[in-house]
C-alpha cells in the first residue's frame, strides 16, 4: 500500500504568526487611509508583530517627518487604536484580537542615518 502524503500548502509553510502580522499591516494600512485624522496622513504601518498568544501586537510606523512627528502621530493612533483593533477585529477571525501598541520603526531611521553617514564619506564631507 502505497505511503500516504499530504498536499503541499505554502500557507502550511509559513509560520502562523508571520501570516497574522502581514495580515494585520494590511489591514491597519488600509484602515489608517480611511481615517479622517490629519495627524495620520503621512504615515506608514512598516510592521507588525505580534505575540504568539495574540495578546498584543506592535505595530511599526514611521512618517515622512521622522522623529519631530512622533510625538503627534503616537497620540492619534493612541486616540484611534479602539477603532483599529475592531478593524482587525471585524475582518479576520482570530479567537482574539490583539491589544495594539504602537512605535516608531527605529531600524529604517537606522538605515536612513546610515545611509546619510555613507553618503557624506563618498562625498568627501566628513
Amino acid at each position: 500500500m502505497p505511503k500516504r502524503t499530504r498536499s503541499h500548502n505554502p500557507a502550511r509553510d509559513y509560520p502562523r504568526t508571520a501570516r497574522l502580522n502581514k495580515l494585520f499591516q494590511e489591514i491597519l494600512a488600509e484602515e489608517l487611509e480611511v481615517l479622517d485624522d490629519d495627524r495620520l496622513q503621512l504615515v506608514t504601518i512598516m510592521s507588525v508583530d505580534c505575540e504568539a498568544d495574540l495578546r498584543r501586537a506592535t505595530v511599526y510606523f514611521d512618517t515622512l517627518e521622522g522623529e519631530d512627528d512622533d510625538e503627534v502621530v503616537l497620540e492619534a493612533l493612541g486616540d484611534q487604536r479602539h477603532r483599529l483593533q475592531a478593524a482587525i477585529g471585524r475582518q479576520t477571525s482570530v479567537k482574539r484580537t490583539p491589544e495594539l501598541v504602537f512605535k516608531p520603526d527605529d531600524v529604517v531611521r537606522g538605515a536612513a542615518r546610515l545611509e546619510e553617514v555613507l553618503r557624506q564619506i563618498r562625498d568627501g564631507e566628513v
